[in-house]
């Protein structure tokens, strides 16, 4: 049974007991605890189910390699399922509960899986749930939803808050170990700016659990030492309790901070996410422990070696009283030593190797410890805990040699480097043949655009395994002379990936490699055997490695049986997929202060205030909310949007067109860069003149339009839909940044920074003209022409541009100017009956025009020649985004929908979204359809419905008449027009 010593426990402080709660029950622990240790104090060895079989499970690591121990920690609002035991502090009124059993952790029905589990091998899944068809809605999918997940959702909204913060260096360091810390020191010498992160709460790694000896010191006052050095350094920034998460491209790092997690009083952020720019990044992650694969390793109290040494030495607790170690390693020997200064028994050492005379076995034999050579694990007796160990021949079959009677097991299967972070950003690895390990290559780093390397790795994280062997590593990383270390030469390791390398199918079937998702060694071999040979197949297939803890324990062994059973070597097979997190991060975590009502910050215009005041109906469009029209006294809304019509025909509109996006793109190479954005040509706009432009993905789909207007030799403005203002920013960035990263040009988004006012209707100039100050005659600003100038008091841009078909003049002014300009305007329209009008107003008047909306018109599947916009594409250009995909055979059919305009014949409108339905049925039985309406409105202008529409073959059908579908009626009859319905020659506009 587990239970706390009476001595020892470096970590913990015992004169500051605290309460918490397991599953319902009060137990005590101490400040320094971990989860994990106080339950192990408390005889609480069983502290998990698995997956699949709902084995009862125990500690079998003590940090973030952990697969078993995973809790649901908190209540109500503050509740998190899946936290690592390992890894979670303890606090004073900490609420813990088990999860995956049920009714409860010591009786879980879900066990039955195991008794039955020769039926269910890996891919099971694949064979049983198919037949009979009809079982799989009303048995098998609500059985598997019901079992699916390991810990509960939460219910309710989370009551915590987390936060970002950005941070610039020249070198990162992840790791406070002692490779991480001679780093450090070497780094800081040079002036370089130092951030040192270690994911723990504490600093100096297994150095100080293990004893080392450094520079005279021994581990942890070389530690301490080292630590009030790099607090001297004003240019060092040291944060514990903060993970590295994840390398990305360009330097990029993400760490992530526990702030309050570890307290009982959690005021403030309970996390940080750190986003930091590096010049290199140097890892000094240490490796982990392997378990080895013998029958019966997931049995509570078979544990790590390493992580037993742990809990001994930091927290002053012990898995049982009896402990026999298994290894191929010397490194098992520490946890012998450390058992029996602490007081406890080591019956026996099981070791794999044949011979084993190095200075640490000697003193391990020295202190009476019975050390059994070339031996191995047959079977592990017990169920919800150890009872024995059957004793066999490595190189046997699991005869059973002899029996011994223990209640815990510590196994050692060698170490793993931490190679995730190196791998993240295509760092690649080789397989060290003697020492059974894959370590990062130095030679193919992960690179960034210069093409050298920006990744490190220092100590353990580099394959070095004794302690002079790491600070050796870590001063090369540091170019730094190293520390004198006592260290004294270990037996190799002898590479074990089976307990006893003969063994049968029973024992292979109780090898377990996986623990949280119950993968086998029988498991892998089958995947083998039934064709999933690609190591990322062989995943897959069995799930190895595809749990929370992503194969930090089980990977190496799963593919080392993997290439024996292939009959090849484990580099022949490779490595899956390292991809960043390190570990889960909360969502939370990564969303920020990116919640509730700034999860969307909304975004309003200068004018916003002025609209909501004059009894605006808002409607979101992007971020944005604009007005939909502006109701007066018991109008309905169709009311107020067909006043608003008529009134900007007839005599003058105005519309807050601010949200409008607005891109300046300047550079020697901006031409180049606008002809490859457009389908028509920009860069031989001449500055003070517009054009209307379209923008296309590379498969040739229209994603965005607008008016393009030359400011001067090398710059341009880019006005994009009021939702497509961002998207479009960041798809330039895209090309400048990953395809034409060498041209000299730059877009930056100035939506914000600039109100824009649309002044519409014939009597549009006479207000212009009316504030005075600029010429802006149809001879001075021409159709599609631009000028900056004064009207009354404000410095104003005027673009003669139309939306709407009327005399139009959108003037752009600095937002602050904004409410003002809008203010006149209204004023000095007065006479005419200014009316401000909305979205929907908008919408009708360009539609009476035939004038195409992104987002109703186009959907992702439309190109610009199906909308009749051949007009717009350049046969000049050799090149645009799109022109390729344009040219597909699919693109080129005569039967392709294409826009056209429909009127109803009784005169109504017809409904958006209807369908075009034509004669007869298809192979499903449904009706044919030949097109669908894209805009629809009732049009105040014409007094009846009209609407624009794709449609098969359309502008080869004109005054065709078919039939649209109607929600719960017959379908209408509308007839095929040309989609112009208003000011068909634009003289309204032009004048």
């Amino acid at each position: 049974m587990s239970r706390r010593l009476r001595t020892g426990g470096r970590l913990i402080d015992r004169s500051k007991p605290i309460e918490f709660t397991f599953d319902g029950r009060s137990l005590r622990g101490y400040v320094g605890d971990t989860l994990a240790s106080a339950l192990l104090a408390n005889g609480q060895i069983v502290m998990g189910r698995s997956f699949k079989y709902h084995r009862p499970r125990s500690v079998v690591g003590s940090g973030p390699e952990e697969p078993n121990a995973l809790m649901q920690i908190g209540e109500g609002a503050h509740f998190e399922p899946n936290q690592r035991a390992t890894m979670q502090p303890l606090y004073d009124g900490l609420v813990a509960h088990s999860q995956n059993a049920w009714p409860s952790l010591a009786f879980d029905v879900g066990r039955i899986n195991d008794f039955g589990s020769r039926f269910l091998p890996a891919g099971f899944y694949y064979k049983t749930f198919i037949h009979p068809r009809a079982f799989w809605k009303h048995v098998f999918e609500p059985v598997i939803r019901r079992a699916a997940g390991l810990g509960a959702a939460p219910t309710e909204a989370d009551g915590d808050r987390y936060e970002h913060q950005y941070a610039f260096c020249d070198t990162l360091i992840v790791g406070g170990g002692i490779a991480g810390l001679t780093v450090a020191l070497g780094a800081a010498k040079t002036g370089e700016r130092v951030i040192l992160v270690e994911q723990g709460a504490t600093w100096g790694g297994r150095a100080v659990v293990d004893g080392a000896t450094i520079d005279g010191k021994n581990a942890a006052d070389w530690v301490k030492s080292a630590l009030e050095a790099l607090e001297e350094q004003d240019n060092v920034t040291m944060i514990n309790r903060c993970e590295g998460s994840g390398i990305y491209d360009h330097g990029y790092v993400l760490c992530t901070e526990n702030l309050t997690g570890h307290l009982a009083a959690k005021t403030g952020p309970r996390e940080r996410l750190w986003r930091i720019r590096v010049g290199r990044v140097i890892t000094a992650t240490g490796a982990i422990e392997r378990p080895l694969s013998f029958a019966g390793n997931d049995v509570p109290g078979v544990i790590l070696a390493s992580a037993l040494r742990d809990y001994v030495v930091n927290h002053g607790v012990s898995m049982g009283e009896r402990t026999v170690v298994v290894t191929n390693n010397d490194d098992a020997y520490r946890t012998a030593k450390a058992l029996i200064e602490a007081g406890l028994r080591v019956p026996a050492i099981i070791d794999a190797r044949q011979a084993v005379d190095s200075t640490m076995v000697k003193e391990i034999k020295a202190l009476g410890v019975s050390v059994h050579t070339g031996r191995a694990i047959a079977k592990v007796h017990g169920d919800a805990k150890v009872t024995a160990v059957s004793i066999c021949l490595q190189s046997g079959d699991g005869t059973v040699l002899q029996e011994i009677r223990c209640d815990a097991v510590a196994m050692s299967g060698g170490w793993s480097p931490v190679v995730h972070l190196w791998s993240h950003c295509g760092g690649k690895l080789w397989w060290d043949e003697e020492r059974a390990m894959f370590r990062p290559d130095p030679d193919q780093p992960p690179r960034g655009a210069d093409g050298k390397g920006f990744v490190i790795t220092a100590g353990m994280a580099s394959g070095a395994l004794t302690t002079a062997e790491v600070l050796d590593d870590a001063a090369e990383a540091a170019a730094i002379d190293a520390p004198p270390c006592e260290s004294s030469p270990e037996v190799p390791i002898l590479p074990v990936w089976m307990m006893p390398e003969g063994a049968d199918h029973a024992l292979r079937s109780k090898m377990w490699l996986d623990y949280q998702n119950d993968v086998k060694v029988s498991d892998v071999r089958l995947a083998a055997q039934e064709g999933f040979e690609s190591v990322e197949h062989a995943k897959r297939y069995t799930t190895l490695g595809m749990a929370t803890d992503q194969g930090k324990l089980s990977n190496i062994n799963g593919l080392a049986i993997l290439a024996d059973r292939l009959d090849t070597t484990i580099p022949q097979v490779g490595t899956t997929t390292f991809r960043p997190p390190y570990t889960p991060t909360t969502i939370g975590t990564l969303a920020g202060e990116a919640r509730g009502a700034i999860f969307q910050p909304l975004r309003r215009t200068p004018i916003h205030d002025w609209n909501e005041a004059h009894g605006a109906f808002w409607e979101p469009v992007g971020q944005w909310r604009r007005a939909y029209c502006f109701p007066q006294g018991s109008e309905t809304h169709a009311e107020a949007v067909s006043r608003e019509v008529k009134n900007t025909r007839q005599s003058l509109g105005m519309l807050d067109a601010s949200t409008l996006g607005k891109l300046i793109v300047r550079g020697p190479d901006a031409g180049r860069l606008m002809d490859m954005l457009y389908t028509n040509m920009m860069s031989t706009l001449k500055p003070g003149r517009c054009r209307y432009g379209l923008m296309c993905d590379e498969n040739g789909f229209l994603i965005d339009d607008g008016v393009v207007a030359r400011i001067d030799d090398q710059t341009w403005l880019c006005h994009t839909t009021t939702g497509g203002a961002d998207r479009i920013h960041g798809w330039m960035e895209d090309w400048l940044q990953c395809e034409w990263w060498d041209w000299k040009v730059h877009v930056v988004n100035v939506t914000e920074q600039f109100a824009q006012i649309a002044v519409v209707g014939p009597n549009a100039r006479k207000v212009l003209e009316k504030l005075g100050g600029m010429d802006v005659s149809a001879e001075a600003l021409p159709f599609m022409a631009w000028t900056d100038g004064r009207l009354g008091d404000f410095a104003v841009r005027v673009f003669r541009i139309s939306f709407s078909g009327e005399l139009s003049y959108e003037i752009a002014v600095p937002a602050s100017q904004g409410l003002a300009l809008w203010t006149a305007l209204m004023e000095a329209g007065a006479e005419f009956g200014a009316t401000p009008y909305g979205t929907e107003a908008l919408h009708i008047m360009r539609a009476e025009k035939g004038f195409i909306m992104i987002g109703d018109e186009t959907d992702g599947t439309v190109i610009p020649q199906d909308l009749g916009l051949d007009w717009a594409i350049s046969k000049k250009k050799d090149d645009y985004l799109g022109k390729r995909g344009q040219a597909r055979s699919e693109f080129q059919k005569p039967d392709r929908w294409k826009l056209v305009g429909l009127e109803t014949l009784d005169g109504s409108a017809l409904e958006d979204g209807a369908y075009a339905v034509g004669e007869g049925v298809n192979d499903n039985g449904q009706a044919i359809v030949q097109g669908r309406v894209t805009s629809t409105y009732m049009s105040p202008t014409l007094d009846r419905g009209i609407a624009m529409g794709l449609v098969e073959r359309g502008p080869d059908r004109m005054g065709e008449v078919i039939r649209f579908t109607r929600i719960g009626q017959s379908p209408v009859e509308a007839r095929i027009v040309d989609p112009v319905f208003f000011d068909r020659e634009g003289e309204k506009s032009n004048v």
